[in-house]
């Protein structure tokens, strides 16, 4: 079975969970590949190599491999996107990091996950993504988001002013620090954080949610994911910053700019006993109550 693994070095991360991690690779059935800068990273850190069969980019990921292990956190696996794009590859998400949401498998499970991985009783979801539509070019022709893509202001204090279009039709005018459109996967993310709703994967919807308004009248929205929404933003400063998930680039207030669902989806696996409802109770504390 081959399968490829990628994650980003860190200093809060225990290094002897990379050596056990990688020992564990070598010694089951599994051709490993791995990516380019974590190959250096764990180069130069002295670690223990064993795989040389190494890939750079999306154009490098041999046809065959199966899954792709992200190590670390969400964040790693947002950042693994970029590699499996539309290539179908199953994303396996192990967490280092703190919460761990959309990479839901602990660092306690990984044995029992990995054999189930060889015994493939496993399931996947399909993840819809954002797509991002410019007249320039930005994020490296990376424009797809798992997560988010977010409006921000930046260089003031002062507001932004951002007119929303839904289909061409005229929806409203936010004032305020930004917009955030969500995914169902991103509900839980910087969404929530403003006081966006939880979406269960699925939901085929995008969730527009401002970021701090200056209207007490304005709340998140749910709209269909079928939908091409579209922004002309007004700065004081002429120019705002976009973001994609964990990137962002420095835009001009003249871009052009519009958002829908991506032409591919990705695939989570997901293992026995690990469902949304069940990390959403334990990440999140969803429910929590004395009397439960």
């Amino acid at each position: 079975m081959r399968i490829a693994v990628h994650s980003k070095l860190d200093q809060k991360i225990n290094l002897e969970s990379f050596d056990y991690i990688l020992k564990k690779l070598d010694s089951l059935p599994f051709e490993v590949f791995i990516s380019k800068d974590f190959y250096k990273l764990l180069e130069t850190s002295n670690r223990i190599l064993k795989f040389k069969e190494v890939f750079n980019s999306n154009k490098d990921l041999n046809p065959e491999i199966e899954y792709f292990l992200s190590i670390g956190g969400d964040g790693t696996l947002l950042d693994t996107i970029t590699y499996v794009q539309d290539s179908g590859i199953k994303i396996v998400g192990i967490n280092l990091g703190r919460m761990g949401f959309l990479s839901s498998i602990s660092f306690e499970m990984l044995d029992s996950a990995l054999e189930d991985l060889l015994l493939g009783q496993i399931k996947t979801e399909k993840r819809v993504l954002l797509k991002l539509d410019t007249e320039n070019e930005l994020f490296d022709n990376l424009k797809f988001a798992l997560n988010d893509f977010a409006i921000l202001k930046r260089d003031t204090s002062s507001m932004i002013k951002i007119k929303a279009y839904v289909d061409g039709e005229y929806l409203n005018t936010y004032w305020g620090d930004g917009l955030i459109v969500s995914t169902p996967s991103g509900s839980t993310a910087y969404s929530l954080s403003v006081g966006g709703p939880v979406v269960t994967p699925g939901s085929s919807n995008f969730i527009i949610s401002p970021v701090c308004p200056h209207n007490l009248n304005v709340r998140p929205l749910i709209v269909s994911d079928n939908c091409r929404l579209s922004f002309k933003v007004e700065t004081r400063s002429n120019n705002y910053l976009l973001s994609l998930d964990s990137r962002s680039e420095k835009v001009n207030s003249l871009e052009r700019i519009s958002v829908s669902k991506c032409s591919f989806t990705i695939n989570l696996v997901q293992f026995r006993n690990n469902s949304f409802f069940n990390t959403l109770r334990k990440k999140l504390n969803w429910g929590l109550d004395l009397r439960n």
